[in-house]
């Protein structure tokens, strides 16, 4: 029988409350962002904050303690703590979503997962292990790269090709669900940007893969895997691609957000020096500074009403058990990377105006610019790669991706 949505109980705390009780600590994560990105992973004080505030648990299904708010929620809640450390964010936004992840799997892997409330889930999607089944499930063994968030993870979801029944049948795309207990970390994080994260290598040799702890990417990309059984809110019964690719988005959301305010704080009372035209001036007098403020502040609230509206599309379409509706996934694949396309066009338009002063490893814009570009380079928010599936399906073309 499906779980009851919590959506009337009134301990539930509210998006606004979430969002705040994310305000209170990005300062903290702030002052460590330096720290963060020298040290290659989050804190253990910074996680340990995130989770006394809750704050893991926001898509989390109520029978498991948790709040039940969507994607759109994430996003307003993961922003505050990407505009204080973008690797900070990213984790955390990573965080949050595989909490939702979890909830996909058949119920026996959702009780097992959460028998510790506090369990944290990462992972690492591409299908490279190698899968042979056996008796009561499959033995995994495997090197997966990306795989943020590793240091704190409890649990990792890694992609493998599971071997066809049927002579001449493709395999079937699937995530398995791992203990750490049966993971080897190698660490070979040394990056330019999103250092912070962690991502390291996640390394599985052999290990057993009960069937319960399996599910299709075919069903979580269609919006029918187990959990949507499970639980009764709609939540559970998004297509993956549609809506999760945003948790990515939220933390270059809160980047640009960030590098924005910490632009206007510093050309409100910064003079310029230097033998240039216009030296010993006030940088805010200046109008091709009021300008690129202009663009970024445009260029932000754009992408963030593109990541909304798409994000009620998603929705909507959960509601109605319409995630075959491969318009709107397609759809929504291009407002991922666009709205992280104008994001990066905010972030360049203040690093490129902002001096000299900027480049030290102190200031936090030139994290932000590194962290942004770093995270655009995503597949999942490849401009190059998204954009061209996008046209071939508006052009009546076979769309070659991932939707």
């Amino acid at each position: 029988m499906a779980v009851v949505s919590i959506k009337s109980n009134a301990s539930r705390p509210s998006v606004a409350e979430l969002v705040a009780r994310a305000t209170e600590i990005a300062p903290f994560v702030r002052a460590q962002a330096e720290q963060t990105e020298s040290n290659r992973q989050v804190s253990a004080d910074v996680m340990a904050r995130l989770r006394e505030a809750g704050l893991f648990r926001v898509m989390t299904p109520a029978v498991y303690g948790g709040y039940e708010h969507g994607f759109d929620a994430l996003i307003r809640v993961a922003a505050p703590i990407g505009a204080a450390c973008g690797s900070t964010g990213w984790v955390f936004s990573l965080a949050i979503v595989h909490q939702w992840l979890a909830a996909m799997f058949p119920k026996q892997a959702q009780d097992e997962f959460w028998s510790d409330p506090d369990a944290l889930l990462f992972g690492s999607y591409p299908p490279v292990a190698k899968v042979v089944p056996v008796e009561g499930g499959y033995r995994l063994t495997g090197n997966w790269s990306f795989t943020s968030g590793s240091d704190h993870a409890t649990w990792l979801v890694n992609g493998g090709m599971i071997p066809p029944a049927t002579a001449g049948a493709p395999p079937t795309p699937a995530f398995f669900l791992l203990p750490m207990s049966d993971i080897r970390l190698e660490d070979n994080w040394f990056t330019m940007g999103l250092a912070g994260t962690g991502s390291k290598n996640s390394v599985a040799e052999n290990a057993f893969v009960p069937a319960h702890r399996v599910v299709s990417v075919a069903d979580l990309c269609a919006g029918t895997a187990p959990g949507g059984k499970v639980h009764d809110n709609p939540l559970y019964r998004h297509s993956m691609m549609s809506a999760l690719p945003f948790t990515l988005v939220a933390p270059v959301l809160g980047m640009a957000e960030g590098a924005l305010a910490d632009f206007v704080d510093m050309a409100k009372v910064r003079t310029t020096r230097g033998a240039v035209t216009g030296g010993n001036n006030r940088m805010a007098e200046f109008a091709t500074v009021q300008s690129r403020v202009a663009e970024a502040t445009g260029s932000i609230d754009a992408a963030r009403l593109t990541i909304l509206d798409a994000l009620d599309r998603a929705m909507a379409a959960a509601a109605a058990d319409d995630q075959a509706n491969a318009d709107m996934r397609i759809r929504n694949r291009l407002a991922q990377a666009f709205s992280v396309r104008l994001l990066l066009r905010a972030v360049d338009a203040m690093f490129e105006a902002s001096g000299g002063q900027s480049i030290f490893t102190s200031k936090p814009i030139q994290r932000a610019w590194r962290d942004a570009h770093a995270a655009a380079v995503h597949v999942s928010m490849n401009w190059d790669a998204v954009s061209t599936m996008y046209g071939q399906h508006a052009l009546g073309l076979d769309a070659k991706g991932q939707y």
